[in-house]
């Protein structure tokens, strides 16, 4: 590493906090590795026969292994280790004792299999934030796997996504996976702040049911409140209007009307004074009462016109809309203002390899893009001599 490197890790606000990562797939792997941006050294422990399951969750693959892996384990050292070996669970056991933070993903059950449970690795080291995470957590739901497209459908977030009623669809990533993931590092970060004051660690655990519960807000409240039971909309929202997705004359392009104010602007927009003076269309109330008409008509209008002809004059009225872009589209748009989606690391045999950056801005410790993931095993030799001594 250059010393300019290491100067620059020193700097970072989670330096010298050492996680023992025993996660694999996405949830805990992508809290880890927003804990290793931040300056963390994370330990990736895996089985040394194929490793984490992602490293085979391909086609496409990159610098010759699978997108998924590489997506959420940058920054990190992978160690291998088999823990139904002597040796193996000797090694994770002092490489548990050393460390600040653990993550594991296991069903409920496993680590205390290899005496890693979090009552064993308190005995090893009182100060240790113990991170566990579950699909329906360790009680009644145990035994049940968590893969995200179930908790997607058993969680209500199915019952609420699709084009309408009677045809739900899942969402186009792992996302209860990644909000979990965020939720663990948020309870991971609080841990530690809590040892840091008084010398103990504690066990965080967080569940994809729960978290996806809580991610719900606006729609789970309704629920718990009112004591309602959404459904499906497609792309229309329960509570404002124009808020959905519309045909301009070459693509889809979305409305996403907050209020009155942006209302009367959209009118402006579509030189359609008629539209701002009908009586169901005055407040936000109105139109959610009347959607059915108010897309009937907006859409109309917007038929006339391409999606970057209406961007280029709604946006700069203060009206919340755009094009339905692809991936692309999105990173060059993120490129256009300057949000920097992209990050540069040094590939395998030293070619660059393009990553998605942490989204997170510091001013004073921004995030690191500086270690590439690593291959199973990369830094076994080693991490076992520093065990073993």
């Amino acid at each position: 590493m250059r010393e300019h490197d290491a100067r620059r890790r020193d700097r970072l606000p989670l330096s010298g906090v050492l996680v023992a990562d025993f996660g694999r797939v996405l949830a805990a792997p992508y809290a880890t590795m927003l804990l290793a941006d931040l300056g963390a050294d994370v330990i990736k422990v895996e089985h040394p026969e194929g490793g984490d399951d992602t490293r085979a969750w391909g086609p496409p693959y990159a610098h010759g292994e699978a997108t998924y892996y590489l997506s959420v384990n940058r920054n990190k050292r992978s160690l291998a280790l088999d823990l139904r070996d002597l040796d193996g669970r000797r090694r994770a056991a002092e490489l548990v004792r050393r460390a600040d933070v653990l993550f594991e993903n296991f069903r409920p059950g496993t680590m205390a299999k290899y005496g890693l449970d979090h009552a064993r690795a308190r005995e090893l080291n009182p100060r240790l934030v113990y991170c566990s995470v579950t699909g329906f957590g360790a009680g009644e739901g145990a035994a049940l796997p968590g893969y995200d497209l179930l908790i997607q459908a058993v969680g209500g977030l199915m019952s609420v996504t699709g084009p309408r009623a009677g045809e739900p669809v899942k969402t186009g990533v792992a996302v209860v996976d990644v909000l979990t993931g965020l939720h663990a590092a948020v309870g991971v970060l609080a841990a530690l702040r809590h040892r840091d004051a008084t010398g103990e660690g504690q066990h965080v655990q967080v569940d994809l049911l729960s978290c996806l519960l809580s991610s719900m807000v606006n729609q789970a409240a309704a629920h718990t409140l009112a004591g309602q039971v959404p459904g499906i909309l497609g792309n229309r929202h329960p509570s404002i209007a124009p808020y959905e997705v519309f045909r301009a004359k070459d693509r889809p392009f979305v409305l996403a009307v907050g209020n009155d104010r942006q209302f009367a602007a959209l009118c402006q927009g579509l030189q359609a004074p008629d539209l701002a003076a009908d009586p169901r269309f005055t407040t936000n109330a109105d139109r959610v009462a009347h959607v059915d008409e108010l897309a009937r008509r907006i859409g109309a209008l917007l038929a006339e016109r391409t999606a970057s002809a209406w961007f280029d004059l709604l946006a700069p009225l203060g009206v919340p809309c755009g094009p339905v872009n692809d991936l692309a589209q999105a990173f060059e748009l993120a490129e256009r203002l300057g949000l920097g989606p992209r990050a540069t690391l040094t590939g395998p045999d030293g070619e660059p390899m393009d990553v998605v950056a942490n989204p997170i801005g510091l001013s004073a410790t921004p995030p690191r893009h500086d270690r590439r993931p690593p291959r199973l095993g990369e830094h076994t030799d080693d991490l076992t001599a520093w065990l073993d001594a």
